[in-house]
């Protein structure tokens, strides 16, 4: 079997990982602290806080900026669902709008029309999805005409960019992920990014209980701290993330090349973009997506369905009212695959997956 997923780790990170154990400092410490400092580096923000999980640096995000009950915030339905969870933690309401089918990031049109549909939006939560950056050229002057804030959900797209600028850096804030089937990986882990040092703050309380000072407890905060053991992953993962897309962006570009199947619509690169291929979502057509995935099953070949359903139908969500139908995402669902990109593939296995694609009737 050919996973859709696997972390590569390698003897630096099991290196790393006993020298915090031999250290017996294993709870969040110094190596959190240079983790920050670096990942902050790489995507060019003043301030990074590592946190246990993307999840949770969207709560953190979210909460630093003030957002709570009565609050709307507008996102995308077609995520992972973590992406409205988070908004709802805080209390605030989520408000959708549609997707753009080729991109599978939110539609600016769609934003708009949201925008001018539920009066009193005060933040806007855009998905760099799949690894591909939204169309910031459009969204930024949305942000700036309707004076939103704008949180950028970034667990999907680390080191994507648009125009040369990466993504994480365009809003007040943005929120990254370190879950195993990340282009990088720090175990369980994530971080809020930000250049704003009141916000840095805000963050660095909520994520510790609420002290600044040891047992003084200056407001209700969580315990969100990254550990060592996770920040020394990372450390040795951050070195390398630059080699793992690029290798990723080689294997997108392999692919895209040489699959020639009228039913099979490949990744659209919108121009402006920095693609570095969390996933590599492809389309199937004529209603035979569930057809393409048996075939890929009798190959041996792992593939993701993200997602069969939009965030507004789930069933957590049943009595919140949530509009049931958005004519990009709901084609979309039915119509994606995604197949394995990361690293780990060989040759022959990039080929073994090319044609499997092509050899779909």
């Amino acid at each position: 079997m050919i996973p859709i997923g696997k972390p590569l780790i390698g003897d630096e990170e099991k290196k790393a990982v006993m020298d915090v154990l031999d250290s017996g400092m294993i709870a969040s410490g110094s190596v959190v602290h240079a983790f920050e400092n670096e990942f902050a580096e790489y995507i060019g923000a003043k301030a990074c806080i590592a946190t246990t999980s993307g999840t949770t640096a969207l709560e953190v995000g979210l909460r630093a900026l003030g957002i709570g009950p009565g609050d709307k915030v507008l996102t995308t339905p077609f995520s992972f669902i973590a992406s409205t969870n988070s908004i709802l933690y805080t209390g605030a309401d989520a408000v959708f709008a549609d997707i753009d089918p080729r991109t599978f990031n939110l539609s600016a049109e769609a934003v708009e029309k949201a925008l001018q549909e539920n009066p009193g939006i005060k933040a806007l939560q855009i998905v760099h999805l799949f690894g591909q950056a939204c169309n910031m050229d459009e969204i930024m002057p949305l942000v700036e005409k309707y004076h939103l804030i704008l949180i950028e959900d970034c667990a999907q797209s680390h080191g994507a960019q648009w125009k040369g600028k990466a993504v994480g850096t365009f809003g007040s804030l943005g929120c990254f992920s370190f879950y195993p089937t990340k282009n990088m990986t720090t175990g369980e882990g994530g971080a809020v990014v930000t250049s704003d040092p009141e916000l840095e703050k805000q963050c660095r309380l909520l994520i510790n209980h609420g002290m600044e000072v040891r047992y003084y407890h200056d407001q209700i905060g969580y315990n969100y701290r990254m550990t060592n053991i996770a920040a020394a992953i990372g450390r040795c993962q951050l070195k390398k993330l630059d080699a793992f897309n690029q290798m990723r962006i080689q294997t997108a570009a392999y692919f895209s090349q040489n699959m020639r199947n009228p039913l099979i619509t490949p990744p659209f690169v919108q121009d402006g973009a920095k693609h570095i291929f969390h996933q590599y979502t492809l389309k199937v057509a004529d209603g035979r997506r569930d057809d393409f995935v048996r075939h890929l099953e009798t190959r041996n070949i792992g593939y993701g369905v993200f997602y069969p359903l939009t965030i507004p139908e789930q069933k957590c969500y049943a009595d919140r009212g949530f509009p049931a139908r958005w004519q990009a995402a709901d084609d979309v669902k039915q119509q994606v695959v995604s197949l394995p990109v990361h690293p780990a593939l060989s040759q022959a296995d990039k080929d073994a997956i090319v044609e499997a694609v092509n050899q779909f009737r």
